[in-house]
């Protein structure tokens, strides 16, 4: 059974072909290059983008002729055989040098830079008839977008963050458009900062909005239809000693490569998705390990039981000590071996041998005395009783000893 033809892949759109007020073939070489790359290249606005062929869409980089100081011939060297199709355009922070096909090339690439730069067509330059009306028509479209764009040195700040800005950026310009801080709505202030016998000198210029138009408050004051041709205003009637003030931004904000189509062979652009937050692990599949503890390992044989609970500890506020009661001092009657009223428990239970007396012996007690005070203390406790017993005892073995000696010394 024969299987279903799939149906026919339809092409990929290709996306629209970049618009430029002129365009052809050229020879670049910039400040970090060894030699010249021959690029296509195509004017759009201010801005001069570079292209490996014709039919590429996305531009390889670019050069903004915002910063441009001046554009001159480049005299070749001697014995050159091409004199006449060099140029270099020199920009505030860099020298690039071209080189194109043709002599009237090279003075129509120069008349529409002058032509988007200064807005005016040149009168300088050896062009048809023809070539002038092109250039009549980019500078009505140019007029047109810039009168619809707000210029690149307009910043929404304030009169001293102007002049600090200014002051400490000397390199990016030294004219900043801002909105005019007392005003009515739509009047915007321009701040210049230029240095005289190296002081600095601070103008500010008031700018009135007039309907569709801005005027520009001097002493003759002059009309403007935008805010571009304000700013271009102070820079052509200043011999371009203002320059507009424009931040370093020459780094590129979307990742680009060169790859070949598969499908016709040619070189495309390709800008690859951003990369997004990495999603968290499968639910089937491996767990991360935990995080490796900076404890040193216990074997099984090491553990020890689990310790009993503490008790509870006191009260801060109470911490206090309870006083102890002290036992009472116990009365020693000394010669007639008759005991206190209190009973007192002798801690020792062998009793020492009493050393040799002198010569002079008291008299004896009577034995029945002894005796009535262990039946006394026999009447009291289990511990009375104990400590009369041992009483008794002391008294009869101390009474033998006695008479022993007596007997000896008779």
């Amino acid at each position: 059974m024969a299987s279903a033809a799939s149906p026919a892949r339809a092409p990929k759109p290709k996306p629209p072909q970049p618009s430029h007020y002129y365009e052809s073939f050229v020879e670049k070489k910039g400040a970090c290059d060894q030699d010249y790359r021959k690029l296509w290249a195509g004017l759009q606005g201010l801005t001069i983008y570079f292209y490996n062929s014709n039919r590429d869409f996305q531009h390889l980089e670019k050069l903004d002729l915002r910063t441009l100081v001046k554009l001159t011939d480049e005299a070749p060297a001697a014995g050159a055989w091409d004199p006449g199709t060099h140029f270099s355009l020199v920009l505030r922070d860099q020298e690039v040098r071209f080189k194109v096909e043709s002599l009237e090339s090279r003075e129509m690439w120069k008349g529409f830079i002058y032509t988007v730069v200064e807005l005016s067509l040149p009168s300088n330059l050896t062009l048809l008839p023809g070539h002038l009306y092109m250039m009549a028509e980019v500078l009505a479209k140019e007029e047109a977008r810039r009168a619809l764009e707000v210029p690149s040195c307009f910043l929404k700040v304030s009169r001293l963050e102007a002049q600090l800005l200014l002051e400490r950026y000397p390199k990016c310009g030294n004219l900043v458009l801002r909105p005019s801080g007392g005003g009515a709505d739509g009047d915007v202030s321009v701040t210049t900062r230029q240095t005289l016998n190296g002081a600095p000198v601070v103008r500010h210029y008031k700018v009135r909005r007039e309907g569709t138009k801005y005027m520009i408050d001097v002493e003759n004051p002059f009309p403007c239809a935008s805010l571009d041709a304000v700013v271009n205003y102070f820079v052509s009637h200043t011999k371009k000693a203002l320059v507009p003030f424009l931040m370093d931004e020459d780094y590129e904000k979307v990742l680009g490569y060169v790859d070949a189509n598969k499908e016709n062979g040619e070189s495309v652009w390709v800008t690859p998705p951003a990369p997004r937050p990495g999603p968290g692990p499968p639910a089937g599949g491996p767990k991360p390990p935990p995080p490796a503890s900076t404890s040193t390992p216990v074997s099984r044989q090491d553990k020890l039981p689990p310790l009993p609970p503490l008790p509870p500890l006191p009260n801060q506020d109470e911490n206090y000590i309870t006083p102890i009661d002290e036992a009472p001092t116990a009365d020693y009657v000394n010669g007639d071996g008759s005991a206190p009223n209190p009973p007192v428990a002798l801690m020792p239970r062998k009793v020492t041998k009493i050393p040799p007396k002198p010569p002079t012996v008291p008299k004896p007690e009577p034995k029945g005395s002894n005796w009535a005070l262990a039946r006394k203390l026999a009447c009291g406790s289990p511990q009375a009783l104990f400590l009369a017993t041992r009483l008794g005892d002391l008294t009869a073995e101390l009474e033998e000893k006695l008479q022993k000696r007596r007997a000896w010394e008779h």
